[in-house]
């Protein structure tokens, strides 16, 4: 007879053993999972980081492209008209510009209604009021 000890194998250790270690399993698989989300979420954190300065820078060399055009339209009128007509001509047309977006803007959040996600206020309501119907039956 060989004297080589049998290896114990799943099947026959008890079910509080096995429920342990798949308990135990599962906590390593969930605390790894998280690491993996915490490493994606901070190098799409600093992607977006970057992407939001490239948008702040974008949009700094836009206006100062807009203030250079305004400046060209300005000269641009000065062959025909004095500096000071030329410059309140295109102020004009700026300040009609601003007036139209303006309204489009409070037009726009008028449309929106309030800031509250009143579909899922009222979604948690009706739950509310199930589980409440529920618990006094």
């Amino acid at each position: 007879m060989s004297t080589v000890e049998r290896q114990p194998h799943a099947a026959d250790d008890p079910v509080g053993v096995l429920v342990s270690r798949a308990s135990q399993q599962i906590s390593e698989l969930v605390r790894e999972e998280m690491r993996l989300a915490r490493a994606e979420m901070t190098q799409k954190g600093k992607r977006y980081g970057k992407g939001g300065g490239l948008f702040s820078a974008t949009g700094i060399i836009g206006l100062l492209a807009l203030q250079a055009l305004t400046a060209t339209c300005i000269a641009a009128l000065v062959l025909v008209l004095p500096v000071w007509a030329s410059a309140l001509i295109i102020t004009a047309v700026l300040g009609v510009l601003a007036a139209v977006t303006a309204l489009a803007g409070k037009k726009q959040i008028a449309q929106a209604g309030t800031p509250t996600p009143e579909q899922a206020i009222d979604s948690v309501k009706a739950d509310l009021a199930e589980i409440k119907e529920k618990a006094h039956r």
